[in-house]
């Protein structure tokens, strides 16, 4: 969701079927303590896991159509994809912003409101065949040069720990999405039918995904395009998105 409390409205178009070829069994329907949850798993090593925020002219996407069509004439499809962290409400980064290992914004481990600064905050990133969730300051001290990455907060599980913020009876109830890696190096993004409280959805991933170490991406826009569940969302202009993407058979 944006810092900035302006509520944004967009078309009610979907993605039409032709911009993608059939994607491989990947999603799947989860309940977690009474409520349901899309959870849909990539394997990095075989999986081209990205992150996208503006296309080739320097305009924000805005939308997984828009990033479809550019994908399109590279002879690429989308697989998946997902709102990939917050954002300014020009549709910039409001934290770490890695494509194709080239920073587009910085680290932001500065105090404020909201949700991004609720501390500690941390970086989902891919390199190599491999990915990880790592709360903001560590991802710092272990100097990784990831091929993408971007940043949100707050971490939901660090190290199997939840946040220490998150209360069990919080009435802050949203519909969230968030990203995790399983102990066998699977990255799960996953996203709540209805709304839910952070704690609920930190345990989600720990108990449920068996993720160890999870981060949060945003809540209330939480928006997916996942063509073999026919979920096609163009909900809000969006800022970052973080894609599954295949070349086109030959």
């Amino acid at each position: 969701m944006p810092l900035f409390p302006k509520v944004f409205l967009a078309g009610a178009a979907i993605l039409s079927a032709s911009l993608s070829a059939p994607a491989s069994a990947s999603c799947r329907n989860v309940t977690h303590l009474g409520e349901e949850y899309i959870a849909c798993s990539f394997d990095p090593a075989s999986s081209d896991i990205r992150l996208y925020n503006k296309d080739q002219s320097g305009v924000p996407f805005r939308s997984f159509k828009a990033l479809s069509l550019e994908l399109r004439q590279r002879n690429e499809y989308l697989v998946f994809a997902m709102n990939g962290g917050m954002y300014h409400e020009d549709l910039s980064p409001v934290g770490l912003h890695i494509e194709e290992g080239a920073e587009k914004a910085p680290l932001n481990t500065n105090p404020g409101w909201g949700n991004f600064h609720m501390l500690p905050n941390g970086v989902f990133h891919v390199a190599e065949g491999k990915a990880g969730v790592m709360a903001a300051e560590a991802y710092r001290a272990a100097g990784i040069r990831p091929r993408f990455a971007t940043q949100s907060g707050p971490m939901l599980v660090i190290d199997g720990v939840l946040h220490p913020r998150f209360l069990p009876d919080s009435d802050s109830l949203k519909t969230r999405n968030g990203v995790g890696v399983t102990g066998s190096g699977d990255v799960v993004f996953a996203v709540s039918k209805r709304p839910v409280r952070f704690h609920d959805f930190a345990t989600l991933f720990r108990d449920t995904l068996g993720c160890p170490n999870a981060l949060f991406l945003d809540g209330s826009i939480s928006s997916l395009y996942a063509p073999e569940i026919d979920r096609h969302d163009r909900l809000f202009p969006l800022g970052p998105i973080i894609a599954v993407v295949a070349p086109f058979p030959r």
